[in-house]
């Protein structure tokens, strides 16, 4: 009895241990890193326990599982690349399979290059499918799931953009400062703070305070614009014709006050309240009020600045833009203002007002003259009135900086300007710098991109005579025109062809056996025109856009309604579509989870991207790989 009681309980414990033993020979470790902008690098560690082997990631058909790593859909992220592996595998014959395999042992990393489409906290999940064996056995196919936070460096675009407008809005307030409404404010300050002369503690924390609320009433000023028209609404508001049209009359308004025509100033009383308001408050509450009398003085100089740096900002949609651009722009005035109410004797050092002042105010009239076309041009685009083309944009331009250029050498002289004895070296190398600028206009009007400015000039597309399309018709870079049939077809920059309507395009790249180039633009998007200018002007890119691809563009600010019938309330968000352009945009936010422009994606027939999107990024031959690339996975 006790040796069966004995054998019972010694089966018992074999199979306890039996069942226990899961084997689990390979241990996973998954980790992610930035290794661009946009773009990051999933890593799958293995190691592996001895004498077992993990099999490679490709394996001929019939054979075991191969490893792979395999992610779930979003439209945050894209998949690019092939799936790498850190060292070569072990080639063996494998008599199960009967055939060569090649396999890892001891250690192993697999990685996946992913771009970032999306912004805020991304997440990218997945799963590792995999198969293990060893010399007797084989464990069957397993999957260990793995979810990893994207870096915040990564995956949003914002940062980039974030910083290239708080340069220009610095720029922008450097460029203020030497206005006549913002450098007569020096006296002012001065005279101010004197009385925290003797006392630095004093001195210092009412300078802090001072510059505080002048870069706090530009931030302000900011936020209120996005609070009242919200992020997706700038953009918007930006590419309306009736919008530029106003801001392009603001702007000539404002150029004709800095060329002598009427003066511009706040009303006194708001002014004189303030400053008496500062003078009898004393303490911190006046020099705040200080700080706001500053804002109101300098507005009359500022405002068309402010103005034009609080619509380039808009143009990207975010809601904190704006806020970022006044920042920038309340630093730059903020600084020397907070440097001279703490050492107020500085001012001492100072040129004083007069002559030059004068001439900066007509200089500056002379390039808000030239920047007011940029909005009626875009109005002029968006609108498709075919008013302002780019041969008539140009002449327009070249004669805008050759007269200023005449003014600084003397030649010009206006009613409110100071007699001119002798050219000072700063106004010598200014005109240089204007009349060389002149010269590099004129081969525009023959159809040079001009890449430097492209952003601001209408499309080439407007061009009457163009140089160089006609030299890309005589080296037949130029689309089949067979291969373009319907009625939505254009004629694009450089004579390249493309569909407006998806559909159409579509199915004629079926038709032609060719891949999809998806181009997401606008009648208005700055950007474009530089990607155009840059990237498309290269005849390698034309080539490839010509000959292998079926192009369609769709305009997300085209302003032509609907019919009734085919409008419909926004599923994304919530929003009514009335328009073309309103059609399109819906269709980038809700395909591809993306609503900036340019945004530029590579189909096959079955509307699948063959590579990863790409967006605003002038590297021509990154371009031309990832064309090439696209091409390449379509004929697979």
């Amino acid at each position: 009895m006790r040796q069966r009681i004995a054998l019972f309980l010694l089966m018992f414990i074999a199979s306890v241990t039996t069942q226990a033993q899961v084997l689990q020979p390979v241990k996973w470790n998954f980790s992610i890193k930035s290794t661009g902008e946009n773009t990051v690098e999933v890593i799958a560690e293995a190691t592996i326990d001895n004498p077992w082997h993990l099999y490679s990631t490709t394996i001929p058909e019939g054979g075991p599982i191969a490893t792979s790593i395999n992610f779930e859909p979003s439209e945050a992220y894209t998949i690019t690349g092939e799936l790498k592996q850190s060292k070569d595998p072990k080639m063996v014959f494998d008599e199960a399979f009967q055939m060569e395999l090649g396999y890892f042992s001891d250690k192993v990393t697999f990685t996946r290059d992913i771009e970032i489409t999306g912004n805020g906290p991304i997440t990218i999940s997945g799963y590792v499918e995999f198969m293990a064996c060893d010399d007797e056995r084989c464990l069957p196919p397993d999957t260990i799931e793995f979810q990893l936070e994207v870096p915040k460096d990564a995956g949003n675009t914002a940062g980039a953009d974030y910083w290239g407008i708080f340069l220009l809005a610095l720029l922008g307030g450097l460029t203020a400062l030497l206005t006549p409404c913002v450098f007569p404010m020096i006296p002012l300050t001065v005279s101010f703070f004197l009385r925290n002369a003797d006392n630095k503690a004093k001195a210092l924390r009412d300078g802090f305070f001072y510059g505080l609320t002048i870069i706090v009433a530009y931030v302000f000023l900011g936020l209120l614009i996005s609070a009242i028209f919200g992020a997706g609404a700038l953009n918007q508001l930006a590419t309306s014709p009736v919008f530029n049209l106003i801001f392009f009359g603001i702007l000539i308004f404002f150029a004709a006050s800095f060329f002598g025509a009427y003066e511009l100033t706040m009303p006194a009383k708001w002014s004189n309240k303030l400053d008496s308001k500062a003078d009898q408050a004393g303490g911190l509450l006046g020099v705040v009020l200080m700080g706001l009398t500053f804002v109101l003085v300098s507005f009359s100089c500022t405002g068309p600045i402010v103005g034009t740096l609080l619509v380039e900002a808009a143009t990207g949609g975010d809601l904190f833009s704006p806020a970022i651009g006044m920042l920038g722009f309340g630093i730059a005035l903020a600084i020397p203002f907070t440097l001279f109410a703490i050492f107020p004797t500085a001012m001492k050092s100072l040129p004083k007002s007069g002559g030059w002042m004068n001439a900066v105010k007509v200089v500056l009239g002379f390039v808000v003259l030239a920047f007011s076309l940029k909005f009626l041009s875009i109005a002029d685009s968006v609108g498709q009135w075919g008013i302002l083309d780019r041969e008539v944009f140009l002449v327009l331009w070249i004669a805008i900086f050759l007269l200023m250029g005449l003014y600084l050498i003397g030649k010009i002289k206006f009613s409110h300007d100071s007699d001119l004895p002798f050219l000072s070296v700063p106004r010598l190398f200014i005109a240089i710098g204007t009349f060389a600028f002149v010269m590099y206009l004129i081969p525009g009007l023959w159809g040079a991109p001009l890449k430097a400015i492209g952003a601001f000039l209408p499309s080439t597309e407007t061009q009457d005579f163009d140089l160089s399309k006609q030299k890309v018709i005589s080296t037949n870079t130029v689309s089949n025109t067979s291969d373009y049939k319907g009625s939505s077809i254009k004629e694009g920059v450089y004579g390249l062809m493309k569909y407006t309507d998806y559909e159409e395009g579509l199915q004629a790249a079926k038709e032609a056996n060719k891949p999809v180039f998806l181009d997401f633009t606008g009648l208005g998007c700055a950007n474009c025109k530089t990607m155009e200018n840059n990237v498309w002007s290269d005849s390698r890119v034309q080539s490839i856009l010509a000959n292998d691809y079926i192009l369609i563009a769709l305009y997300v600010d085209d302003r032509t309604k609907l019919p009734v019938n085919e409008q419909y309330v926004s599923e994304e968000t919530g929003r009514k579509i009335r328009t073309i352009g309103n059609k399109w945009s819906d269709f980038q936010i809700s395909k591809y989870g993306n609503n900036s422009q340019p945004f530029y994606v590579l189909l096959n027939h079955n509307e699948t991207p063959l590579t990863a999107t790409r967006s605003f990024n002038t590297d021509v031959e990154a371009y031309i790989k990832w064309l090439e690339e696209g091409v390449t996975n379509f004929n697979k």
